[in-house]
């Protein structure tokens, strides 16, 4: 990990950050104040940035790449919550809010690279910057809310139902996920979404 301020490509960073949906509209006095906190980090595909059970939490702003939010059973069983990518967040918040463990893993899907903060100091910052904290709590039901929708998605909609409705909440993820890791997120064997692709064509 290399600080932001000190990257040799502090500048090009600079502008992916805000562009961030989180960060696009911090103040300068803001950002002066948020930017020594950054550290940039680059993970390989299959990386984990955060394990289930971890106590110690960050927050994640993606620069580059796509990662996914992952629960496991002790029997090693998978199931995909959540795909964020380029210019979103992934987060610990809520766990460390509750002063529990992290529930998920966040791992890279592809080549990723971020922007993160300990949450201790991300929460310092949010609680000296009320508008901040608000859009920021915001997004975070937002994701709860979405990770609640799929799970019921994958209960009530049928194979290609789930595979339509994919298609057209996340227009912009079609396409870059890997075979394997969208079929896992729709619950269906790679096969499966291979000929419902072809069939809803």
């Amino acid at each position: 990990m290399t600080s932001l301020a000190s990257h040799p490509q502090r500048n090009s960073l600079r502008l992916q950050l805000k562009q961030n949906d989180m960060l696009r509209r911090i103040t300068a006095a803001q950002w002066s104040e948020l930017e020594p906190l950054l550290t940039v980090a680059d993970y390989r595909k299959g990386d984990p940035l955060v394990r289930q059970g971890d106590e110690q939490m960050q927050q994640f702003f993606i620069l580059d790449g796509m990662v996914k939010r992952v629960v496991s059973n002790p029997e090693g069983r998978e199931m995909i919550l959540r795909f964020a990518a380029e210019t979103e967040m992934d987060t610990s918040y809520a766990a460390w809010r509750l002063r529990t463990p992290v529930p998920y893993s966040i791992a890279a899907v592809t080549k990723v690279r971020t922007a993160e903060l300990p949450m201790p100091a991300w929460a310092e910052f949010i609680e000296k910057h009320a508008e901040i904290k608000l859009r920021f709590e915001y997004e975070v039901m937002k994701l709860m809310s979405e990770v609640m929708a799929h799970t019921i998605t994958l209960h009530l909609l049928d194979a290609p139902g789930r595979v339509l409705r994919f298609e057209r909440k996340h227009p912009e993820l079609v396409g870059r996920i890997p075979k394997k890791e969208l079929a896992a997120y729709l619950n269906l064997t790679p096969e499966t979404l291979s000929r419902l692709k072809q069939r809803l064509r």
